[in-house]
């Protein structure tokens, strides 16, 4: 079987963006909701049989208190903020297993389904269903695989070390180095993609960077200064990569088969007439009814 794990932040984002609003009767903006659900059920439509997604419920999680620039909610239209709670509760009467963070990120959600997920000798392969960089560190060979949905391309280790120049446990270090504007954090001075891939595809972690800089003969432009960059920015170094690694140790559930979808709640048909698009619902009754599983 293959699994796939969902960015629903990401999703509910993005369905915000690219659609029309829909104020429903009742003064509820819902089109990212009905778009990620319509989603969702077109994988379902199309054989995907395990599958969880993972949501922001909270933007703000345990690296806000380490780092003041990390991202938050600020800014952030109150209109899509309001159908978090919605998309979970949707999802959830829809049959679908969701994981709502608060402390932790949903990104963290996603390694550690992945990580519990490949070690099941039932799967076939995991997908991570997001573009965010820092998933690439959960990539395994073929097993464990990075997909954008909206591009359709599909990252495996050796689709990351084509598109980053590092392996996928350095992603952490290169992310350090060069920064990631979406979560707030801006790198070292001086560092960029190419000079942090030619560095960490020679010392694949910092731990392995040699002390003295006249060692730092790599095929990097000013490589002694960014060494020398490194050195005297080493605490910032390691706290930024802290941020960039994901949590991957949380238990979300204890068998992949807990990830099958079964068919809609009872409940989902109410729930997609809120939504004012019952067709979701009705959707979802014949995909079950397909896969001998209606209620």
């Amino acid at each position: 079987m293959d699994v796939y794990l969902l960015d629903g932040t990401y999703e509910l984002f993005r369905h915000h963006f690219a659609l029309p609003s829909h104020v429903t009767g009742d003064n509820r903006e819902v089109a990212a909701t009905r778009g990620v659900l319509g989603s969702v059920l077109g994988m379902l439509e199309s054989g995907v049989t395990h599958v969880g997604v993972a949501t922001d419920h909270v933007i703000e999680s345990f690296r806000n208190g380490m780092w003041p620039g990390y991202k938050t909610s600020a800014g952030v239209d109150p209109r899509l903020l309001e159908q978090f709670p919605l998309l979970e509760e949707a999802l959830e009467a829809m049959g679908v297993v969701v994981w709502p963070m608060v402390e932790l990120e949903a990104d963290d959600a996603l390694a550690a389904a992945a990580a519990i997920a490949s070690g099941s000798q039932d799967v076939e392969r995991v997908y991570i269903c997001t573009p965010d960089k820092d998933l690439g560190q959960c990539v395994q060979a073929e097993r464990v695989v990075q997909l954008n949905r909206r591009t359709r391309v599909v990252l495996d280790e050796a689709g990351i070390l084509a598109k980053f120049g590092v392996a996928p446990g350095s992603i952490p270090d290169y992310l350090a180095l060069v920064g990631d504007s979406a979560d707030g954090y801006p790198g070292l001075p001086g560092w960029g993609a190419r000079s942090a891939a030619a560095v960490l595809a020679r010392w694949p972690r910092f731990e392995s960077f040699p002390p003295d800089c006249a060692a730092w003969n790599v095929d990097a432009r000013y490589a002694e200064r960014l060494c020398r960059t490194f050195a005297a920015e080493r605490d910032l170094a390691y706290l930024f990569r802290d941020l960039a690694t994901l949590r991957s140790d949380e238990r979300l559930f204890d068998s992949v088969e807990a990830l099958r979808w079964s068919g809609p709640r009872p409940l989902f048909a109410g729930v997609a007439r809120q939504l004012e698009a019952p067709q979701l619902a009705e959707r979802a009754q014949g995909v079950a009814l397909v896969r001998g599983s209606a209620g």
